[in-house]
């Protein structure tokens, strides 16, 4: 991971073997970034993606190993136990133009990865919503 910080903004290089979510965490903690904005885009040739049913309340998680377009990578951080805590999704498209998206769990690098990361001032947390059973932002 290469990572350039601007004004509040890191720009972050993820190469070939790097995983995007643990790389973010590493440099939230390094950083003490407590809250923020993700985007990015890139490659990647493993990633866990989920989908969140209401009915079960539990993520349906599906690992697809094959080579992706990372086409939108967004999200935010804020803290959980006072740990960073992530909340990304991703698109990644196939060789045939064909699409699949979620909640991002985890991706292996196989390219590059471009990505900006927007620190805020301040600490955003998260609580269990007991109705859905997610960590949602605690806001009072």
């Amino acid at each position: 991971m290469k990572v350039q910080k601007i004004d509040n903004t890191y720009v972050v290089r993820l190469d070939v073997g790097d995983e995007i979510v643990e790389s973010i965490k590493k440099l939230c903690k390094d950083e003490g970034i407590t809250a923020g904005s993700v985007q990015g885009i890139g490659a990647t040739n493993c990633a866990d993606i989920g989908y969140y049913s209401l009915e079960t309340k539990k993520y349906l998680t599906k690992t697809f190993k094959e080579q992706f377009e990372i086409v939108s990578l967004t999200g935010n951080i804020s803290t959980k136990d006072n740990e960073p805590y992530l909340h990304l999704h991703g698109a990644f498209s196939r060789e045939d133009y064909s699409l699949v998206a979620g909640h991002l769990n985890s991706a292996v690098i196989s390219i590059t990865a471009e990505i900006f990361i927007t620190a805020y001032n301040g600490v955003i947390n998260r609580a269990v919503n007991p109705l859905t059973n997610l960590n949602v932002f605690d806001i009072n």
